[in-house]
């Protein structure tokens, strides 16, 4: 029986997301949560491919509020390919180290489809997964700490290509269910010695190809099957995730200015067993 989508689900959802894309606690792990709660199937392939193509709506709030960045960064690399001095300019090797930095989740991704669109989309994956990358959070926020006052972090015009490389293999770990593709990127970013605004915003640069090429892939792949759970309902929740995730990439951003992760570990850790007593108690069904 095809699976229906209403437009009040569809903005449930979009919401979801887009206060989630970017907070350090696993927008595929919400996404999981809120369509079991919803009464959706959550390893059914045109949900799934919804959930992924309503990532737009994120990677449109990025390019908008990172516009000015965006446009340096890419004139940096540019002008680096074209001209040997500007190879000194710190935007250039930041701009190769966003761009290293998103190859590993693509490859990986592309090879592991089936299992993370199958076998991965279980609640106790993501129960698991929201407490156990918590003690990564914690490692790498105390590593930040020891750093800070040995005066040892360094800031965007301190950004290597390795550091890229490094944050990007690590980004491969979001895509189970409950990780965090932000939680990955910038608790990498920290145990690399990089300051938490700086991480936080490569983070968000990362999110740019990973986000796009996700939703390309399940628009192609599964376009019959979105488009049967509803054009309208897709552009809504588009729209929806657009609106919150802008508010969302502006709070964080004032907020790891002078804050740590912290609380979103606790978060994490009691979202975490939530589900875990839930579905222990027959509460809730894993897929």
């Amino acid at each position: 029986m095809p699976v229906e989508l209403s437009y009040l689900q569809a903005v449930i959802l979009g919401i979801v997301e887009g206060l989630t894309e970017f907070l350090p606690i696993s927008s595929t792990g919400h996404l999981t949560i809120a369509e079991q709660l919803l009464g959706l199937p959550v390893d059914d392939k045109a949900v799934t491919a919804y959930t992924a193509i309503i990532q737009v709506g994120a990677i449109a709030a990025t390019f908008l509020y990172f516009a000015r960045k965006i446009a340096r960064l890419f004139m940096a690399w540019v002008n680096g390919l074209l001209t040997a001095e500007k190879r000194e300019d710190p935007d250039y090797t930041l701009a190769w180290a966003v761009i290293v930095g998103s190859l590993p989740v693509g490859v990986v991704g592309f090879l592991a489809r089936d299992v993370i669109s199958g076998a991965l989309r279980s609640l106790w994956v993501v129960a698991a997964a929201l407490v156990l990358w918590s003690i990564v959070i914690w490692v790498a926020e105390q590593r930040h700490d020891v750093l800070e006052k040995q005066g040892r972090q360094r800031d965007e015009h301190g950004v290597t290509v390795r550091d890229g490389l490094v944050i990007g293999l690590v980004q491969c770990f979001s895509l189970i269910p409950g990780v965090s593709r932000s939680g990955a990127t910038i608790s990498a970013g920290l145990m690399r010695g990089i300051d938490r605004v700086t991480a936080t915003e490569l983070s968000f640069f990362m999110a740019i190809p990973a986000l796009t090429a996700a939703g390309l892939f399940e628009l192609a792949r599964g376009f019959d099957d979105v488009v049967a759970l509803g054009v309208g309902q897709m552009l809504v929740g588009i729209v929806v995730a657009f609106g919150t995730a802008y508010a969302s990439i502006a709070w964080l951003l004032k907020f790891v200015a002078s804050n740590s992760l912290r609380p979103f570990i606790w978060y994490r850790v009691a979202l975490g067993v939530l589900v875990a007593i839930a579905l222990s108690a027959g509460w809730i069904a894993a897929t």
